[in-house]
Parts: C-alpha cells; sequence; structure tokens
C-alpha cells in the first residue's frame, strides 16, 4: 500500500529532474552569513525553539496560507526563536525556496531547510536560498545513499538534523556520525502524532551523546515539560505557531530552563 511518505518521494524525484534539467545544480555562493544552530545548542540553558513557517500540510490542509514569510520570521525572531524552519516543498505543504530566501534576507537566526531531501541538488538549492541546516529523513532512503549526503552537506558547510522515527532508523543516524538527531512524533506513513516516540527514543540519543530535537505535536505548555523531561535539548512546532491567537506568549511559554534534563 502505497504511504503519504512514497507520494511524496515521487513527486520529489520529478522536481529533481527539473533542477537538473534546469541546471540549478551548480555549487552555491556564500553571500549568505553562516549562522550555526548547533553552536546555540552547545551554550543553551533553554530549550531551544526551532519555529517554522508552514502554510500547509498533506494531515491538516491549509494551516494559515495568507501570511507572509518575512512578517512571521520577524515574530519568530523577537518572541525568542532560536532558528527558523522553512517548509519548501511546493506540492503537499506550498512552500517554496521563495519562501526560505525571504526569512534569510529578513532575520540573522540559522535557518532549517525543511523538505523531502534526497538528491545533491536539492541540498546546493537550499544552500542558494540562505539555509544554514538541511533536514535528511532516514527513512526516506538507504543507508549508504543517507551517509553520501550527510557528507555532502557537511562539504557545503552546512549543518543537519537527522530525522527518524523509530530504534532501527536511531542506529543508522548514528552510524552517520550526525551531532542533531530530531524525533518526529508524526508517523510519516500514517500521520499520527504521539509525544511518546521522544520518551522511548530519548534515553539512547542522549546516551550517545548526540542533541535531540522533538519535533511535531508540541502544543502546549505541558507538552514542553513532558519533551525536556525526556532529555530534548529543543523542539520544532509549526502548526501551533502559525495558529496562534497569541504567537508571543505562546513560543515565551515554550523557552523553558533545561533543569533536570539530561543535556548532551
Amino acid at each position: 500500500m502505497e504511504t503519504i511518505l512514497d507520494k511524496i518521494l515521487a513527486e520529489k524525484r520529478k522536481e529533481i529532474m527539473e533542477l537538473h534539467e534546469k541546471k540549478e545544480t551548480e555549487k552555491a555562493d556564500l553571500k549568505f552569513e553562516k549562522h550555526s544552530f548547533i553552536s546555540r545548542l552547545e551554550k543553551e540553558n533553554e530549550l531551544a525553539v526551532i519555529a517554522e513557517f508552514k502554510r500547509a500540510s498533506p494531515s491538516k490542509g491549509d494551516i494559515n496560507i495568507s501570511q507572509k514569510p518575512e512578517e512571521q520570521a520577524l515574530f519568530y525572531k523577537n518572541f525568542g526563536a532560536d532558528a527558523i524552519s522553512v517548509l519548501t516543498d511546493r506540492s503537499f505543504f506550498k512552500g517554496s525556496f521563495s519562501d526560505l530566501t525571504a526569512v534569510r534576507e529578513t532575520v540573522d537566526l540559522p535557518i532549517l531547510c525543511k523538505d523531502f531531501i534526497i538528491d545533491e541538488a536539492q541540498i546546493l538549492k537550499a544552500k542558494a536560498a540562505g539555509a544554514n541546516l538541511i533536514l535528511l529523513i532516514v527513512a526516506a532512503m538507504d543507508a549508504e545513499r543517507l551517509k553520501e549526503l550527510y557528507n555532502f552537506a557537511l562539504e557545503q558547510e552546512l549543518e543537519v538534523l537527522m530525522e527518524i522515527h523509530n530504534e532501527e532508523e536511531l542506529e543508522t543516524a548514528l552510524e552517520t556520525g550526525t551531532k542533531l538527531i530530531g524525533v518526529n512524533n508524526r508517523n510519516l506513513k500514517t500521520f499520527e502524532v504521539n509525544l511518546e516516540a521522544t520518551e522511548k527514543l530519548a534515553p539512547a540519543i542522549k546516551k550517545a551523546g548526540r542533541f535531540l530535537i522533538s519535533e511535531s505535536g508540541i502544543k502546549t505548555e505541558e507538552d514542553v515539560h513532558r519533551v525536556i523531561a525526556a532529555g530534548a535539548n529543543g523542539i520544532l512546532v509549526g502548526e501551533a505557531f502559525m495558529k496562534a491567537d497569541n504567537l508571543e506568549g505562546l513560543l515565551k511559554a515554550m523557552k523553558l530552563p533545561l533543569q533536570g534534563a539530561v543535556k548532551q
């Protein structure tokens, strides 16, 4: 049975063919300054917040389709976000690389290119648009390809958030040497969300000495306390921020101290 992830990856392969045909695979220049998210984590005494610009999703439909990326980015920076994630997938999330560049030109925070990356051309495009980090999803490729793309990203002076969903994927991620592991609480095959994913995988991640980012399903201060107790160094939040009536209050409420958490 074809999953949502299968459908997304099939569309990605078409997009990658377009990138190669348009010769958009040239080495990205260094017109944007480097901003390290990992350096922030190394100094952080509070939970780091990656605030996401997210117009829509396959599971939720339109979330906040009319918001401008520049305005949202300024809100995120002013309200204390440590980094900004930008959805660049156009077919399923209604995002674009133009959104990423708009955010890059507005704020000086680390920016994550949130996409389904399976080819070097996408990494080069992310860098050219102004990204400092890329997302690599372990479930989207085999171990050998994952390692190739991870090393290629490092060669491009980009940091990598490596996303996992289970113990097997964690082992694959650890073998790459990545410092930054994201536990997606959303099952990419069913799109169901459960914070138990972070709680279950956190001990092994912390034992391996890696930074842990909890992704998806975090909406309340109670959720934040839960992932901090598990050992998270940071969270990635999109929908809750994009739909918030009081964004400032919600974001600041999530910037909680890491006291009692298992740090790296």
